[in-house]
């Protein structure tokens, strides 16, 4: 009989990704948008889970599917994965980011809590065996185009850290290099090749100046650091108490401390947040995986072939697009003439280039980039700028979505502003009050149920109501279909944060 091994997807979906601005904000971050990869439709983080989940066979068997991400973004996480009908998911949500170490820290424990892994823990029980799963860690803002290869690649390194009875391998995908890279960290290998294709890292090497980008890609033995890992649960706890005792201790202390919530099939955990906010922000790699080529950890390399990118700035987006036959890369509602080796993007509006070479020009509803491709990496200049002068840009687009659904603003003068508001079936917004602003309601589709003081009302297309300053109130939508409203505000001051909440459905009161 087969022995199954059973192995626990870990989603690392943390950052902001400021080198993709102005589509990339901090409260709609890249691995949320539908930029590129196999699958057009999908965004990268539910390309990274849909990756991850082909590796299941008779042999792996994948349990829940962990996401660490920022309690900000849950709505976004829960609202994409609702989309991939099959996957189980446990979203562990940090108060604030910490970097990836403490992050990977979070699943583990989570992993190696029975109680909230009943099925998996089952599974372990019936083989005989500890609860302590094979940890498979990837970043949810990465691409592949070949899959099957992909898929080959780590099903080597689960094999491996399998086979190891000792609990001490850790396996790294590296990627095959196809350029003189200066933006990627690179792996040196050992020459020699394993039984489950795998090599030796002899040192992990920092991102190299381009002349000796050039002498790695020639000597054949350097490969990318692709950030994504395969080890147990027990291996990476133990690893890092061992090099970064402070990290384990603050960690495991705000594990004790969590809280737990429910929204359908999908749980929330919540570390301490007191805690968490003090533990040091730190790298896997700077924490642990650098330091194990010399130590009693086992640090195995299995190399990937498959055409991967991070997408860590516009060039890289361009250079994964489908180009035309002048090397341009468009999306949206674009016309070019002679115009070549560039990338335009189009989210609201036409956009016209001409006569231009190597260029990134991107188009939001409220912001427009324009930058030459070599700088690309520059980007996050712009945004540090934006933070600087607290501009709103940074963090939110015109368009803004809500657990409930969105909202658009259209239009903002002197003491008004007028939004779009779409409210997704039998969804609600919070009971609430407004101190500084009036709101006027006009339905345009859709049904709505309106608590207005002690009234509840229902208004249907044309239909309006007025809600006076001060006044308790919700809007709902009882029907099947979303529904959609304009809703004009007045009064002194129109900010988001003068909302007192009264009742919320999604944990905001």
């Amino acid at each position: 009989m087969t022995q199954v091994i059973p192995a626990t997807p870990v989603i690392l979906c943390g950052g902001s990704g400021t080198r993709l601005w102005p589509l990339s904000r901090s409260g709609f971050p890249k691995q949320f948008l539908v930029l590129s990869g196999d699958n057009s439709s999908q965004s990268l983080f539910q390309q990274a889970i849909e990756r991850i989940h082909s590796i299941g066979s008779t042999q792996i068997q994948l349990g829940t599917t962990l996401i660490v991400t920022n309690e900000d973004h849950r709505f976004l996480a829960l609202d994409q994965l609702r989309e991939l009908k099959e996957v189980r998911a446990t979203l562990l949500l940090e108060p604030s980011g910490r970097n990836t170490a403490p992050a990977l820290t979070l699943a583990a424990f989570c992993a190696m809590d029975g109680e909230l892994n009943e099925q998996m823990n089952e599974q372990m029980n019936a083989q005989g065996g500890s609860h302590d799963p094979i940890l498979i860690i990837t970043p949810a803002d990465q691409t592949v185009k070949n899959s099957i290869a992909f898929t080959k690649a780590l099903q080597d390194c689960v094999a491996l850290v399998a086979s190891d009875t000792t609990n001490q391998t850790i396996a790294i995908l590296g990627i095959t290099p196809t350029a003189p890279e200066t933006g990627y960290g690179y792996i040196r290998r050992s020459t020699v090749v394993g039984s489950h294709h795998e090599y030796t890292v002899e040192a992990f090497v920092e991102k190299p100046d381009a002349k000796t980008a050039q002498t790695y890609l020639e000597d054949g033995n350097y490969l990318w650091n692709s950030g994504m890992f395969v080890m147990r649960a027990s291996t990476w706890l133990a690893a890092l108490k061992e090099f970064r005792p402070d990290i384990f201790g603050a960690t495991e202390t705000a594990w004790v401390g969590k809280t737990t919530d429910q929204s359908g099939q999908t749980t929330f955990v919540r570390p301490d947040k007191v805690i968490f906010n003090t533990i040091p922000s730190e790298s896997i790699d700077y924490a642990v995986i650098e330091k194990c080529p010399k130590s009693n950890f086992s640090i195995k390399m299995v190399e990937l072939d498959a055409g991967w990118n991070d997408l860590g700035a516009w060039d890289a987006v361009w250079q994964v697009g489908q180009q035309d036959g002048e090397g341009n890369v468009t999306s949206g509602d674009t016309l070019l003439s002679n115009t070549k080796n560039s990338l335009i993007h189009a989210s609201t509006r036409l956009v016209s280039a001409v006569g231009v070479e190597n260029l990134i020009i991107v188009e939001t509803a409220d912001a427009v980039l324009v930058a030459d491709r070599s700088n690309s990496q520059d980007v996050k200049h712009i945004v540090n700028q934006l933070d600087t002068q607290q501009r709103e840009e940074k963090n939110l687009h015109r368009k803004v979505a809500r657990p409930w659904g969105w909202y658009d603003s259209v239009d903002e003068g002197e003491r008004f502003k007028v939004k779009r508001i779409q409210v997704k079936p039998g969804a609600s917004l919070s009971l609430q009050m407004h101190h500084h602003r009036a709101e006027h309601w006009i339905v345009v589709k859709g049904v709505a149920e309106i608590t207005n003081g002690d009234q509840v009302i229902t208004l249907t297309e044309n239909q309006s109501t007025y809600i006076p300053q001060g006044q308790t109130h919700r809007l709902a939508n009882p029907g099947t279909t979303p529904l959609e409203i304009i809703e004009v505000q007045s009064g002194s001051y129109l900010g988001e944060d003068d909302i007192v909440r009264f009742e919320d459905t999604y944990g905001r009161s």
